[in-house]
């Protein structure tokens, strides 16, 4: 299949018309005062079922590689990304990025000048932006198009013919975003709640501040529960049939003086036999229910007997009980993720199960 190099990137627009009062207005005013206009036309009811959903669907196989850019594919699969939530951007365009690749390279400038560190190996002379859509990863029509951002540089006495090299790279995106919350946003407001940055923590700095200068949002730190890192772990094990995870990895914690971590690894393919046996079970006791999605749902149940099965076997062995501990690392052949918000996605086939679930992470984490 042909990729579409000329589909229009979508930034998706709502019904809802809210008057902007101040331009120099912080996010936390206007936006709560967009939200309580919201809320007169009664749709509060995605802003207050703050949870993380009990039931999902089962991950399928997502062929990603026929609708979006080898060269921006290849960069979301080559390194860790450390994750940020960031609340709906006001007057967001995606239409506008050959701008803001030129307001960036201004504002990182301008900052450089004034003695503001941006620490990257070597001395630089100046960086380049370039903001760029990636398109075919939304899944849904009130998904907002990926954008991705690279800054680039070459060192101070590098050669005329060098070419530069990219020094920092970052994403936006919302993936499989809450229907309900993403259309009672206000008109202005453009959801990409999932920030994604890999590079030197000055340059990290300097992007979520322009960010917030020019679009009246806000960055927090989005760690990843030790209920999401189950998720993660029950969902990936579920691919092995169609992508073998290789190896299951888990890293727990115990409460103890001094703390102990135990790296706790499981054959793939015992993982995979006591998932399905979780599975089989649940599905005997769903027996002449009708189900709803086409491939069934995996529901918290599930996940929840799936560790209980593996902190059992560990305890048979070892007399450690993981209960009393909490999951700080989980990894696949799939991908990693740490609780300290750090991820790594390895398969761009399930690429889409993953940012699903950290994407309604990153929903959950912003202030309303």
């Amino acid at each position: 299949m042909e990729r579409p190099h000329n589909s229009v990137a979508r930034t998706p627009l709502n019904s809802v018309i809210v008057q902007r009062r101040s331009k120099s207005k912080n996010y936390r005013q206007s936006y709560r005062s967009c939200l309580g206009a919201a809320s007169r036309f009664s749709l509060t009811p995605a802003l207050t079922a703050r949870r993380l959903n009990t039931s999902r669907r089962a991950p399928k196989s997502h062929n990603i590689t026929e609708k979006v850019n080898p060269e921006h594919l290849a960069l979301l699969l080559k390194m860790e990304w450390k994750l940020s939530y960031v609340t709906p951007l006001y007057q967001f365009r995606h239409t506008q990025l050959k701008s803001y690749s030129r307001q960036l390279s201004a504002f990182i400038a301008a900052e450089k000048q004034q003695g503001m560190a941006v620490e990257v190996e070597g001395s630089h002379s100046s960086f380049r932006v370039s903001f760029s859509v990636v398109q075919g990863m939304t899944e849904t029509d009130d998904d907002a198009e990926t954008v991705l951002i690279q800054i680039h540089s070459k060192p101070l006495f590098a050669g005329q013919d060098e070419p530069q090299r990219s020094v920092w790279s970052g994403w936006l995106t919302c993936i499989n975003g809450n229907p309900d919350y993403l259309r009672s946003l206000p008109k202005d407001f453009i959801c990409l709640p999932l920030f994604g940055s890999s590079g030197p923590e000055g340059l990290t700095a300097l992007v979520k501040s322009w960010f917030q200068q020019n679009f009246d949002c806000c960055f927090g730190p989005l760690e990843i529960s030790h209920t999401s890192l189950q998720w993660l772990v029950a969902l990936w094990t579920n691919c092995h049939t169609e992508s073998s995870i290789q190896h299951l990895k888990m890293i727990w914690t115990l409460p103890v003086v001094p703390p102990l971590q135990i790296t706790y690894t499981v054959n793939p393919q015992d993982a995979w036999e006591l998932w399905s046996s979780v599975r089989k079970d649940r599905q005997e006791e769903n027996e002449g229910r009708e189900q709803v999605e086409e491939g069934g749902s995996i529901d918290i149940e599930e996940v929840m007997r799936f560790m209980q099965g593996l902190k059992s076997h560990f305890y048979r062995h070892f007399r450690l009980d993981l209960s009393a501990g909490s999951l700080k690392q989980v990894s696949t052949a799939l991908g990693s993720a740490k609780d300290s918000g750090r991820v790594k996605i390895s398969n761009s086939r399930y690429m889409i199960t993953t940012l699903t679930l950290l994407t309604e992470c990153a929903l959950l984490k912003m202030p309303i």
